[in-house]
């Protein structure tokens, strides 16, 4: 027998090597973890290096922008090329990075306050897009083939030692840190303060997680995303809070849910306590949330509607309050919330009975996405929710009612809700031939068009004009004269038969005012709970804090 060669040797463990000698090099720059203030950008030069991945943590609110601003002023000679992995492109130096030859390609979920500038950039070359994901689907890909090799993250205090206290926005703190901690990549933190071990609230990640912390030049910056001024709700919303509550809601019992942002469900929370006391629903709707603090529901809470809410991220102003209903949110012993995206992420595709969002343009058969002509949104977490699970075995009487398939073949459905006007603000029709998403992807070179909410998902949509119940629909044909039904005067309303919308209304497929006995008289601003921020703030008993920005009087 032949003697059997040693097997050529092989180094296992090139990526611990690497990040050994990178924190090595950045040793002068730092005291233990902590590195020195003004010497912040050398550091950076040198724990990243040319090509890397980068998972800078933007998330929907919490901006880890004290590091984002400082990545931005380093040598693009010596730092180029990097891959950037961020939630939320929320920021201007998010993309100066690529302007500035730091950058040249991203992986996002969502890029609202920069949708139109991030559009142009991909448009000319400057931005070259991986892929837009959802939330989860981002953070799963850290772990899988997007492994990064140093991560930009943000807390509200470190101690010395690295341990993060996180507060009310922990957000994607320890998803991130975890991807790269445990596969040799570098963890560099901003934090509010640099305060001792004893003085940390509590601690949401370890200090062996991470490699060096740096004390940001102020505290970094959160959004208030989700706070919803009641003045600004029309008339219009709030008939088509009515119509949801009655012709979904009510229908269907609803328990457990998720509301997108917007004034559309803002307005349901707010006729809550009015409308749907009136209806004799409390108690028997609407029980269980994932959702952030919603300043809006603070009368629902109050009222007694709610029984639990797991958030994503917090809110500004709502720390006080949700530290005063423990019973209601998830809070720590130290009476601030504990949030986390990809938890509830998952509990709102998998745990809840309904989601309800809105999009900028939906097609005749259904398929909706926010990427439009010159701007490119991202999706955020709504996909992940706007969904029907295959993975579900629970069941609620909302996931049955829905059901559909024979014998073994039988299964429930997550009802998934868009609620939108037939024409946006800036007169522009919600309701289009064909999305913009297919023209972007074609110059982007994108695979595929960028839908953000597939019509053979959605299962409900409510416009002004009343409701489609697409899941009835048997065929193409009916799902696309559902939604021409409720699409009002847009071009694909205008094409509707109104012989076939009486037999829609007849076979359960559509439903106006009328069918779900909603009186159109009663719609308006007399029925909301709370008219204007100061009235969310009487409702709370003092305990909202609202932002400078929201405050009238």
């Amino acid at each position: 027998m032949a003697k059997q060669q040693p097997a050529e040797q092989r180094t296992w463990d090139k990526r611990r090597q690497a990040k050994r000698e990178r924190l090595t090099g950045a040793g002068r720059y730092v005291d233990g973890k902590v590195v020195k203030h003004d010497s912040l950008v050398r550091v950076l030069e040198t724990v990243i290096r040319p090509g890397d991945k980068v998972a800078l943590e933007g998330d929907n609110q919490k901006q880890a922008d004290f590091l984002s601003r400082s990545l931005a002023q380093c040598d693009p000679g010596t730092l180029h090329d990097l891959h950037m992995l961020i939630g939320s492109v929320s920021r201007s130096e998010h993309l100066d990075l690529f302007e500035e030859g730091i950058a040249s390609k991203l992986d996002l979920a969502y890029a609202g306050p920069q949708s139109v500038r991030i559009a142009q950039l991909v448009g000319d070359g400057t931005v070259s897009i991986g892929a837009i994901h959802t939330y989860v689907e981002l953070y799963a890909r850290m772990v899988v083939d997007l492994l990064p090799d140093v991560a930009l993250l943000c807390a509200s205090a470190a101690d010395e030692d690295g341990n993060l206290y996180t507060g009310a926005n922990t957000e994607d703190t320890p998803t991130i840190a975890e991807a790269a901690a445990f596969h040799d990549g570098i963890v560099l933190v901003q934090a509010d303060q640099i305060v001792g071990a004893d003085d940390l609230p509590r601690v949401d990640v370890p200090g062996d997680w991470v490699d060096l912390v740096v004390e940001a030049d102020r505290p970094f910056y959160i959004e208030p995303l989700f706070t919803r001024d009641p003045q600004g709700i029309t008339e219009l919303q709030i008939l088509q809070a009515m119509l949801a509550l009655r012709g979904i809601y009510e229908r269907h019992q609803v328990v457990s849910l998720n509301h997108g942002v917007g004034f559309s469900t803002a307005a349901i929370e707010l006729i809550l306590p009015t409308y749907g006391e009136k209806l004799g629903l409390k108690g028997r709707i609407c029980r269980n949330w994932t959702l952030n603090p919603h300043p809006t529901l603070i009368p629902a809470v109050e009222s007694g509607w709610v029984e639990t809410v797991h958030s994503f991220g917090g809110e500004s102003g709502m720390n006080e309050y949700v530290a005063a209903r423990p019973d209601v949110y998830f809070d720590g012993r130290d009476g601030s919330l504990r949030s986390n995206r990809v938890l509830c992420q998952l509990a709102g595709q998998y745990a809840i009975d309904m989601f309800v969002g809105s999009t900028l343009q939906m097609d005749g058969e259904g398929n909706s996405s926010t990427v439009t002509e010159g701007r490119l949104s991202g999706f955020g977490g709504a996909p992940n929710m706007g969904h029907d699970p295959h993975g579900r075995r629970h069941s609620t009487p909302a996931w049955l009612d829905l059901h559909y398939g024979e014998g073994a073949a039988m299964r429930g459905r997550k009802l998934v809700v868009q609620i939108v006007e037939t024409f946006q603000s800036s007169g522009t029709p919600t309701f289009v031939e064909s999305l913009d998403a297919i023209e972007v992807a074609k110059n982007s070179g994108m695979p595929l068009p960028p839908v953000m909410i597939y019509g053979d998902d959605i299962s409900h949509v409510v416009t002004e004009e009343g409701v489609a119940y697409l899941y009835k629909a048997d065929s193409l044909e009916d799902r696309k004269a559902a939604l021409a039904a409720i699409a009002g005067v847009t071009p694909l309303g205008r094409g509707a038969d109104p012989k076939e919308l009486e037999r829609l209304r007849r076979d359960g497929l559509v439903a106006l005012p009328a069918d779900l006995k909603v009186d159109t008289a009663l719609a308006n601003r007399s029925l909301l709970a709370a008219r204007s921020i100061g009235d969310l703030v009487a409702w709370s008993g003092g305990l909202y804090e609202p932002p400078a920005k929201f405050r009238n009087w």
